[in-house]
């Protein structure tokens, strides 16, 4: 009974595989990637060629804020969270779509950076987060 336990995992789960890690990946997600700018959060996404062994179905995510824009670890590390938290909600919207993109090509990895680019001193809260997110993943499935 545990075992089945540990292979359900939830749908709005953000699982440690999930996160994109590898420098080579990160720097190549940069030179290559497209970008879409929302209010507050700037998003860069691309399906990169990788090795069969890397290959994954879910995207591979990548959460990034600034120390220009934000000076504070401890408040860099709070909207890292809320990112975080908003994108586990909300990425239902893009499992399906990757998993379409990646049926002809299985070698590619569909990697996303959220990058924070608000100037304000206060931060939004975490529905105006999910709602940022959730547009700017409309226009990411749209380009």
């Amino acid at each position: 009974m545990l075992f089945h336990v540990l292979n359900n995992v939830h749908v709005h789960s953000l699982r440690k595989h999930e996160i994109l890690r590898k420098k080579q990946l990160i720097s190549l997600l940069f030179k290559s990637g497209k970008s879409v700018k929302g209010d507050f959060l700037r998003v860069v996404y691309a399906s990169l060629k990788t090795d069969a062994h890397i290959v994954q179905r879910v995207p591979a995510i990548l959460f990034a804020v600034s120390k220009k824009t934000v000076s504070s670890a401890v408040r860099r590390n709070r909207v890292k969270r809320m990112m975080k938290e908003a994108y586990r909600l909300e990425k239902s919207l893009l499992q399906n779509n990757v998993e379409y993109q990646n049926q002809g090509s299985s070698y590619a990895m569909f990697c996303i950076a959220f990058l924070y680019m608000g100037r304000k001193k206060t931060f939004p809260d975490l529905d105006a987060f999910r709602e940022e997110i959730r547009v700017l993943m409309e226009n990411m499935i749209l380009s």
